[in-house]
């Protein structure tokens, strides 16, 4: 069954309406790795419900629609989708605890043939209580099999390319093997992150890691190196996905600091393989 463009071009979610509490905010840090060590001060801001705060990267998966890719009416081959890229505009602080509403768009659709098809998708993030806009989740999901559909192209986002000189900061990264598993408890219940079968299908010796688990640890990274520790300054953090990860995976991230900005990008050393690419970070002062 082919791609129906007009379909897909003008899909929108019902409006999400997402309670959570400080459990559910913790559970988000531990979840991209926060708390090892258990005793370091800084992570635990992210894991304690006193004083706790909320990680900036959490606006993902904040009234999120869930798995809309494996709608029948659109016709995506919900087993060969990924996320291509991810940006996090950050409007105002992300409550520990409250509840939130969204509506998840497609804002445009790329042709890119061989490539597959590449889906742009917009949500803005309301506080339920005091109509505040908290955040823009914009991401891209790639349809590997919905390529050559012949859709009129829509303008792609712009790439920040990190720069042509050594990183400022090179941070080493340890992914537990059971990353995928406690991930999944945020939203995210693709069976490819922890159904063996399922990944196979999909072309992978074993379950890959979710690509925004991947995101959460660098955006925790860089909130550490370059926002001295406060989430409140990070204003907008954008990402490309290029190769997946799985869990076990060491990541070697880099950082290019600037004034008001950084560059970063990642890799597993083990496997040669460059997993985020072209990411960028703009940041508030103090």
């Amino acid at each position: 069954m082919p791609l129906d463009y007009p379909k897909l071009r003008n899909w929108a979610s019902r409006e999400v309406t997402h309670r959570f509490t400080e459990r559910e905010t913790i559970l988000y840090a531990l979840a991209v790795g926060l708390g090892t060590p258990p005793t370091d001060k800084q992570q635990l801001g992210f894991v304690y419900e006193a004083g706790l705060r909320a990680l900036p990267t959490m606006a993902t998966v904040l009234a999120d629609p869930g798995l809309w890719v494996r709608d029948p009416e659109l016709a995506i081959d919900w087993k060969r989708a990924l996320i291509g890229d991810q940006t996090v505009v950050l409007h105002s602080r992300l409550p520990t605890a409250g509840e939130v509403k969204a509506t998840t768009r497609v804002v445009g659709i790329l042709d890119k043939g061989d490539r597959g098809a590449f889906i742009l998708t917009e949500r803005d993030i309301y506080d339920c209580v005091s109509g505040a806009l908290l955040a823009t989740v914009k991401s891209t999901v790639i349809g590997r099999s919905e390529g050559g559909f012949g859709g009129s192209p829509d303008p792609a986002s712009p790439v920040h390319k990190v720069p042509g000189r050594l990183p400022d900061i090179t941070r080493s990264v340890q992914i537990s093997p059971r990353a995928a598993l406690l991930y999944r408890l945020t939203g995210d219940l693709n069976p490819i992150h922890i159904d063996p079968d399922v990944a196979a299908e999909a072309g992978y010796h074993a379950p890959i890691l979710h690509g925004l688990c991947t995101f959460g640890m660098a955006g925790y990274a860089l909130v550490d190196e370059c926002c001295d520790g406060n989430p409140d300054r990070v204003h907008t953090l954008q990402v490309r996905f290029t190769a997946p990860v799985f869990p076990g995976d060491r990541l070697s991230l880099e950082i290019w600091k600037e004034s008001d900005r950084a560059h970063f990008r990642a890799r597993v050393p083990d496997r040669n393989a460059m997993v985020l690419d072209c990411g960028f970070l703009t940041v508030r002062e103090n």
